[in-house]
C-alpha cells in the first residue's frame, strides 16, 4: 500500500526545481541570443588542418594575422588556435592537396619540425544541406516522441510535458555550447549533432518510466490525489535513474578524459546530456504534469463561474 506520509516530499518544492532550470538555462540562452553556437567546417563549408610542432616555442604567439601574413599567397585562413600539447588548428577556405602541402612546407621552412595530424574539408553545399538536415531531424524526433507518448498514455499532458522536458535538455546542451564557444572556441560539428539526438532519447526514456509509475499508482490508488500519485512515482524511480546514470556518467567521464583531443568535446555533450536528462526526468517532466493539472482546474472553475 501507498503510505501518504511520503506524500509531498519532492514535489511540493516543484516551484524551486523550476527556479533551477531557469537559472541554469538563462545564461546559456543569453549566449545563444548575442553570440549563437561556433559552427566547424562541417556546416559552414572550408579546410581544416592540424599540424604538429616540434617545438612549439617557434611559433609562439599563436595570432591568426601573423599566420595570415605568412601564407598570405599560398592559403586564406580565418583563424589559427592552439588545440592540445604542441598542435596547431588551421581553418579556412576549401584546400587542394597541393595547397596543404605547400602550407606544410612554409610551416616547415620557417618553424621547424612539422607533421600533419588531421586534414579535412567540406564544401559549402553539403555544410547548408547538413544544417537543414539537422533540423529536419530534430524535427521529426520530437513530432514522432510526442505522438507515441501521447498514444501510450491516452492523455495530451503527458506528450507535450515530455516534449517541453526534452526541449529543456536540449536549451541547456545548446547553451553550454554557445558559452564554450565563445570563452573557449570549441565548436560544434556532427559528432555534436549525433550527441543532442542522443540526450533527446535519453531525457525521454527516463522521462516514461516516471509517468508509467504515476499511471500504475493512480490505477492502484484511483482515491490518490494527483500530486500524492506523482510524488509517489518520484520517489519509486529516483533510486533507479540515478544508478543507472551514474553508470553512464562514469562511462563518459573516462572518455572525456582519456579519449583523446578529437572526441573529447562528444564526450563532453553527452556527459552534460546524461546529467541534464536524468535532472529533468524527475524534476522537470514530473513537476510539468502538476502545473498542468492546476491549470486544467483553475480553467475548470473559471467555466463553472461562467
Amino acid at each position: 500500500m501507498f503510505n501518504t506520509h511520503d506524500a509531498f516530499r519532492f514535489m511540493k518544492f516543484r516551484n524551486v526545481y523550476f527556479v533551477i532550470s531557469l537559472i541554469v538555462i538563462l545564461p546559456g540562452l543569453f549566449s545563444l541570443v548575442r553570440w549563437g553556437l561556433r559552427p566547424a567546417i562541417d556546416f559552414t563549408g572550408g579546410s581544416l588542418l592540424v599540424v604538429k610542432v616540434e617545438d612549439m616555442a617557434k611559433v609562439q604567439p599563436v595570432q591568426t594575422a601573423k599566420f595570415q601574413e605568412e601564407f598570405k599567397d599560398t592559403y586564406e585562413i580565418s583563424s589559427v588556435q592552439q588545440a592540445g600539447d604542441n598542435q596547431l588548428l588551421f581553418r579556412g577556405k576549401p584546400l587542394t592537396n597541393d595547397q596543404k602541402n605547400g602550407v606544410l612546407a612554409t610551416l616547415q621552412k620557417n618553424h621547424g619540425s612539422i607533421s600533419e595530424e588531421r586534414f579535412e574539408t567540406v564544401g559549402p553545399t553539403l555544410g547548408k544541406e547538413l544544417i537543414q538536415k539537422t533540423l529536419v531531424a530534430v524535427a521529426l524526433v520530437s513530432i514522432v516522441i510526442t505522438t507515441f507518448v501521447w498514444r501510450q498514455f491516452k492523455e495530451a499532458r503527458y506528450g507535450v510535458c515530455a516534449i517541453l522536458a526534452m526541449f529543456h535538455d536540449t536549451l541547456v546542451l545548446l547553451g553550454v555550447f554557445s558559452l564554450l564557444g565563445h570563452f573557449h572556441g570549441i565548436e560544434v560539428d556532427v559528432l555534436f549533432v549525433t550527441a543532442l539526438l542522443t540526450t533527446l532519447s535519453f531525457s525521454v526514456h527516463d522521462t516514461i518510466v516516471v509517468y508509467d509509475r504515476i499511471r500504475e499508482t493512480l490505477r492502484k490508488h484511483p482515491r490518490l490525489h494527483y500530486v500524492e500519485a506523482v510524488d509517489a512515482a518520484v520517489l519509486q524511480t529516483l533510486g533507479r535513474s540515478i544508478n543507472n546514470s551514474m553508470t553512464i556518467i562514469i562511462t563518459l567521464l573516462t572518455l572525456v578524459l582519456l579519449g583523446g583531443e578529437t572526441i573529447r568535446w562528444f564526450g563532453v555533450a553527452l556527459l552534460v546530456g546524461a546529467v541534464t536528462g536524468t535532472y529533468s526526468s524527475t524534476f522537470t517532466a514530473a513537476p510539468l504534469l502538476l502545473l498542468w493539472e492546476d491549470a486544467a482546474r483553475f480553467l475548470h472553475k473559471k467555466r463553472k463561474m461562467i
